[in-house]
């Protein structure tokens, strides 16, 4: 057997062949069975020998007989052959550089190699301690082989590193502190038992390696700290990794509160100096450097002139990655005064807010500015300009006859040249305008330069073009739609009035009737439409309220379901918190909503989803919107949105057109959102439609927020307020009650309307209810005849529009003589039109054209029994 912490003697024994180790075997087994038998012949024929010297023979040869048979019995004497692979095992655990003991799960020792011996101090096997003793004079070691105890209990292996302030087998600490690193591991033997493996290295040199290499790298970035040019390093999106301290102190940036990755390097590039560094583009799997002057930025804002010596890395598959960059400061450069001039000209070369370039005869690029390296990127990069590609690039196609031409003038010399227009090469949204001014007095550092050209950028100029021009054409559209809306109203009135007349002296039996009630219906018809044209030009009697659109909304959901009812479409509506108060128009409002969800509905014959959502916009998010004609104030949004068709990008700007539809003919009248378009904006708001072809559309209503001011107001002027009437919706309450007399009773009415068809029917109408009706045809008329009857007028019902004097000039002339006279406006426009052109305190009624007999006699009726 191998004693612990010993190797057997054959270990160190060349290997021998297993057929010639079992030979030895049988000898030995046959020697020991002749001895054995001798032995045996000894103890029987003793007494028949009579030769002393053969009797010890035989003796001696008993006694070694005896011997080798019990101790191949007891293995002293090794007669089983071991195995190439146990030999290896053996040999290779006892000859393992690392010190490796094994022990059973109770901690007793089963085996420790030559070097654990070694490491440990151990001479005899009785020397050899257990990890356990060793370790625990030290807490920290004590606490890994603990740790590791506890792993193997779990069938886990592991691994620790402890520092001791001698070495395992030293008693004294002159040979000073140690690190080990200590692994373990489980060992299932045949039977199925666990054995314990620790495998103990002595890595102090290791440590010590690592020590100096962190102490070397600490110096190398203490040097880079405090060199005297500045440097940093950023990652493959522009995040700054590292900045040392001499350009962290230029910068003024505080080095404590710096982190990598909390800046990038736009953060500390002033002015266009960006565009200069991201021109700056390697080949596929190489790196680039380039000197570049520029201005960096300080912590404070100010400026600092620098040069930089920027190297840049791409990867294979030619993405930019990481860059480092030196940076010296462009005072300590150069110092005479040449340099210095051709510094201050780069800054203000670089630094000014438009693209230049020279070209030489041919149109190519010579040099360029930061600024053109930015705006055109995405089709030149500084390879290119140093190449000398043609400025054609950076032209639309179909500007580049303006190129031509203007370039024939720089070489021509002329002084002044024509700018022209042109949009981007890549991006059709971009617009640009150039000026191209021909160089007159070529020097020697430029002879071949012929032509400078300034470009500058017009995309918002443009945006801002067309929609002044979309404005001006909706405005122009809508006061075309107002005139026309006013003109069919006073039509429709009078058709209105003569129908009522007509159906008056008609039987239901008659003929006629059923005709009279089809040209009345279809008069009702047009004064629909009439009204949404009205809506579009802005031009409607608004009656507005303080409304909370959650309010709004939850009531309507329920009409909007029975509109997409029978159908695959679903409404969700997404609520916002606390949502303020806006004001407007309720019924009005109501029609936005329904003609926006009925028009998402129609976008979707297949299904699909109408949501209705409502947000609060504070002004940072009012802000954040980046839409000019937007105020930054408190809104509230409503969206409505759809997953339907979409609408293509070609007739977006002519949706809220008057008349303007994609549908089928019979299926809509193209004033829904013409309406839609005017109620908005005459609440104050603004409506933006955006759209994607086959993925849906959202129109977004944004209307400024109403705050509420609570004012104490005095009973007496409360009263005197509410003598202002509007009687436009009262022949909706007097229609539900027929027994209302509408009678004239003897009333004296004078009624002025310039269209001579309405003022008969109105006056027809108003004698057959009983009153005594004088007609006038302007405003002037009006006056002679109040004169004529001294005053002795009841009531005036006047049109609003007239010629000589209208209705409003005709109420301030009536009450400087007639204070409580009792007045009336029927008008096709709204009472808003006009209403401002009064006295704040002026009382009078409003009835909207068109209206019915009935309606205007309600209106009269009212106004004569308002006591005011």
């Amino acid at each position: 057997m191998t004693r612990v912490g010993q190797a057997s003697e054959n270990d160190d024994l060349p290997l021998m062949d297993r057929q010639a180790r079992s030979g030895t075997v049988v000898r030995i087994l046959f020697l020991a069975v002749i001895l054995v038998a001798a032995a045996v012949a000894f103890v029987y024929f003793k007494d028949s020998l009579e030769n002393e010297i053969v009797l010890g023979i035989l003796g001696v040869l008993a006694m070694v007989g005896i011997f080798f048979l019990v101790s191949s019995i007891i293995g002293f004497i090794e007669v089983m052959p071991q195995s190439r692979s146990d030999v290896l095992a053996r040999r290779f655990l006892a000859s393992h550089p690392d010190g490796i003991i094994v022990t059973d799960p109770k901690g007793r020792i089963v085996y420790a190699n030559s070097a654990y011996c070694q490491m440990t101090g151990a001479v005899k096997a009785m020397d050899i301690q257990s990890l356990e003793t060793l370790l625990s004079r030290n807490r920290e070691s004590t606490e890994a082989l603990y740790r590791l105890i506890n792993k193997l209990r779990e069938g886990q292996s592991g691994h620790e590193e402890f520092r001791l302030l001698k070495s395992i087998g030293d008693g004294t600490t002159s040979s000073g502190p140690h690190w080990y690193r200590l692994k373990a591991r489980l060992l299932i033997e045949a039977s199925g038992d666990a054995l314990h493996v620790f495998q103990i290295i002595d890595i102090t040199a290791e440590r010590e390696d690592q020590e100096r290499f962190f102490r070397e790298l600490q110096n190398a970035i203490d040097y880079l700290d405090h060199a005297p040019s500045g440097f940093f390093s950023a990652g493959k999106k522009g995040e700054i990794i590292y900045l040392n301290a001499t350009l962290a102190e230029w910068l003024g940036i505080d080095l404590a509160q710096f982190a990598p990755g909390s800046m990038t390097v736009s953060d500390i590039v002033a002015g266009e100096g960006m565009a200069l560094l991201q021109s700056v583009k390697p080949s596929a799997g190489q790196s680039r450097t380039e000197t570049v002057d520029l201005d960096m930025r300080k912590a404070n804002g100010q400026s600092v002139p620098v040069r930089l010596v920027h190297k840049v890395s791409a990867a294979r598959d030619g993405s930019i990655g990481e860059s480092r960059t030196i940076v010296l400061m462009r005072t300590n450069v150069e110092s005479d005064d040449r340099s210095a001039s051709a510094m201050r000209f780069t800054r203000f070369f670089n630094n000014t807010p438009m693209a230049i370039a020279s070209l030489d005869g041919q149109g190519r690029i010579l040099r360029t500015n930061a600024p053109f390296l930015k705006l055109f990127s995405s089709v030149v990069s500084r390879d290119d300009v140093d190449r000398g590609i043609p400025f054609e690039k950076v032209i639309h196609d179909n500007e580049k006859g303006h190129l031509a031409h203007a370039l024939e003038a720089a070489r021509d010399r002329q002084g002044d040249i024509a700018p022209f227009d042109s949009r981007h090469p890549g991006e059709e949204g971009r617009h640009f305008r150039y000026y191209v001014n021909a160089v007159i007095d070529q020097n020697e550092e430029a002879p071949e330069e012929v032509a400078i050209v300034y470009a500058i950028e017009v995309t918002e100029q443009k945006a801002l073009e067309t929609q002044m021009a979309q404005t001006q054409k909706m405005n122009a559209v809508g006061t075309l739609a107002g005139g026309i809306a006013h003109d069919f109203n006073n039509v429709l009135t009078a058709i209105l009035l003569s129908s009522d007349h007509l159906l008056l002296q008609a039987r239901p039996a008659d003929a006629s009737f059923a005709d009279l009630m089809e040209i009345k219906r279809n008069a009702n018809r047009a004064a629909v439409l009439v009204r949404q044209l009205l809506a579009f030009s802005r031009k409607q009697t608004m009656r507005p309220a303080v409304l909370n659109m959650t309010d709004v909304v939850g009531d309507l959901r329920m009409l909007v379901d029975r509109l997409i009812s029978g159908t695959n479409v679903k409404l969700e509506v997404d609520y916002g918190r606390d949502l303020w108060s806006v004001k407007t128009d309720l019924s009005q409002f109501e029609q936005v909503l329904i003609n926006l969800c009925v028009n998402a509905r129609d976008a979707m014959p297949s299904g699909g989803t109408i949501r209705i959502k409502t947000r609060n916009v504070s002004t940072e998010d009012a802000a954040a919107l980046n839409r000019p004609d937007i105020p930054i104030e408190e809104l509230v949004m409503i969206e409505v949105s759809d997953t339907g068709t979409g609408i293509a990008p070609e007739i977006m700007d002519k949706i809220f057109e008057p008349f303007f539809t994609t549908k089928d003919v019979g299926k809509g009248t193209g004033l829904g959102l013409s309406m839609v378009y005017g109620i908005v904006k005459q609440s104050g708001g603004y409506i933006y439609p955006e759209s994607e072809v086959g993925k849906g559309t959202a129109f977004r209503i944004f209307l400024p927020r109403h705050i509420v001011e609570v004012v104490a107001v005095d009973p007496e002027v409360a009263a005197a307020a509410g003598d202002k009437k509007l009687l436009g919706a009262a022949p909706a309450t007097a229609a539900k009650n027929d027994d209302v007399d509408l009678t004239g009773k003897s009333a004296v009415v004078l009624l002025v309307e310039d269209e001579e068809a309405v003022r008969r029917g109105g006056k027809r109408m108003l004698e057959t209810r009983g009153y005594t009706v004088h007609e006038a045809g302007s405003g002037i008329e009006a006056l002679d005849v109040m004169e004529e009857l001294e005053g002795k007028v009841d009531i005036v019902v006047s049109d609003v529009v007239m010629p000589e004097m209208d209705g409003p000039s005709l109420l301030r002339e009536l009450r400087k003589n007639y204070p409580d006279m009792k007045f009336i406006f029927v008008s096709g426009y709204a009472e808003d039109a006009f209403a401002k052109n009064l006295p704040e305190d002026a009382k009078f009624g409003f009835l909207p054209k068109p209206f019915s007999l009935k309606q205007l006699a309600v209106a009269v009726r009212e106004m004569l029994d308002n006591e005011g």
